[in-house]
């Protein structure tokens, strides 16, 4: 028998689809939810101590940072990198850092309006007064039974970052929450 020249080399393409893609936004006077545009989500590790890696983070200007616990931190954007970029934006978190491009495995969610914190406290523990948990705060919890990362954008409006495959799933339960502000 020949050798023969194995090729694993295949003509699938993967598609990706938008998770939350085919959800409809929740609009009413007092609540709107929507899925967020899936861009960029870079998970950053550094040691606790590391020195000033969440000033460097802001300096670097790829994205909006969240922190996440000590020594981790969310760079979040709209716009996806090119993979020249992720690598540049990779490169120069080291020594201090290093990061985890999570863009595929996370989705994010914004939810606003004037019973935002009412809503949310259905399902979370968090303190979200504005007093507690002030404009550019973050904390990871549980809405429900789903891990989530909670960031306060604005007075009345959060992003709530989820592993992809929990979106839909905390997506119907935010929905279902919502209905009283229909």
């Amino acid at each position: 028998m020949p050798d023969q020249k194995l090729d694993f080399k295949s003509g699938f393409q993967p598609t990706l689809r938008p998770v939350l893609g085919a959800k409809r936004a929740f609009v009413s006077n007092m609540i709107t939810l929507s899925a967020l545009q899936e861009g960029t989500i870079i998970h950053v590790l550094a040691e606790p101590s590391a020195p000033a890696v969440e000033d460097r983070l802001h300096a670097m200007g790829k994205g909006n940072v969240r922190t996440v616990s000590p020594g981790q931190w969310f760079i979040v954007s709209d716009e996806g990198l090119s993979h020249g970029e992720l690598k540049a934006l990779l490169d120069a978190l080291e020594p201090q850092a290093t990061g985890v491009d999570q863009s595929q495995g996370r989705v994010r969610i914004r939810i606003e309006g004037k019973m935002v914190e009412r809503l949310l406290a259905k399902g979370t523990a968090v303190d979200l007064s504005l007093t507690a948990f002030p404009v550019g705060s973050s904390v990871t919890t549980l809405i429900g039974h789903i891990t989530a990362h909670l960031t306060r954008l604005e007075e009345s409006a959060f992003e709530i970052i989820m592993l992809r495959g929990f979106a839909e799933s905390l997506w119907e339960d935010l929905f279902r929450m919502s209905a009283e502000f229909a």
